[in-house]
């Protein structure tokens, strides 16, 4: 049931509350749902450079880069239905959670990236949740409001190369992994030394390597 007062009339939608009105929430911080998705992306085109393809739309639209490159699908969302609609789906935006963010600016950006995914679901589109966390505290709230068995995509380019941001990396996928017993789990960018553990828990691991190194992404140092 949605928990958005309707009853505002008036009021500037600053929050963008107007995109809850139809979702569903979960979890203790009342994150929206994101439905299961039972499709393997083979393809995938970072934002910046989808908004600009022309021909080649048999591919999956993703956010696995800088921040300021997509922050405007957050700002004005309903600019680019009919442009991400022409795809074959969206991984949900991949808002920064950084280790060492305070925990509300983690949990803020989790909660933008359900929303967002959520209410694409709702104008028509697949959508693939996009499973981000920052430090252990958020290990469990990442979970929130994903559907168990079914595809989730993370993003892994910068998480690997840090001995110390690599093991908290991989403790995350473990924990995911165990809690969401996912069909498959679409790593972005280098596969991590978890995989082969993942694969025999009977999870479907696919890794999609980006096109350009150009676009990074990943642990604040």
């Amino acid at each position: 049931m949605s928990k958005v007062n309707k009853e505002r009339g008036g009021c500037v939608d600053v929050f963008h509350a107007s995109l809850l009105s139809n979702a569903h929430f979960a979890g203790e911080f009342d994150f929206p749902v994101i439905k299961a998705e039972h499709i393997i992306p083979r393809n995938m085109i970072p934002f910046s450079q989808a908004i600009k393809e022309k021909d080649n739309f048999h591919q999956w639209v993703c956010f696995y880069e800088d921040d300021f490159r997509f922050e405007r699908i957050w700002n004005q969302p309903s600019r680019y239905v009919k442009i991400l609609s022409r795809f074959d789906g969206v991984v949900a935006p991949d808002f920064s959670v950084y280790y060492d963010m305070p925990y509300a600016m983690q949990l803020w950006n989790v909660f933008r990236s359900r929303t967002i995914g959520a209410w694409l679901q709702q104008q028509g589109i697949k959508v693939i949740p996009n499973i981000r966390f920052g430090d252990e505290r958020t290990f469990e709230c990442c979970c929130d409001g994903i559907s168990k068995h079914s595809v989730i995509a993370i993003g892994s380019l910068g998480c690997l190369k840090v001995k110390e941001y690599r093991s908290l990396f991989e403790k995350g996928v473990k924990y995911v992994t165990d809690v969401l017993q996912p069909e498959a789990i679409i790593f972005y960018g280098a596969t991590p030394n978890c995989a082969s553990k993942i694969k025999k828990q009977g999870v479907n691991v696919i890794t999609i390597k980006p096109q350009s190194f150009h676009y990074r992404k990943g642990v604040r140092r």
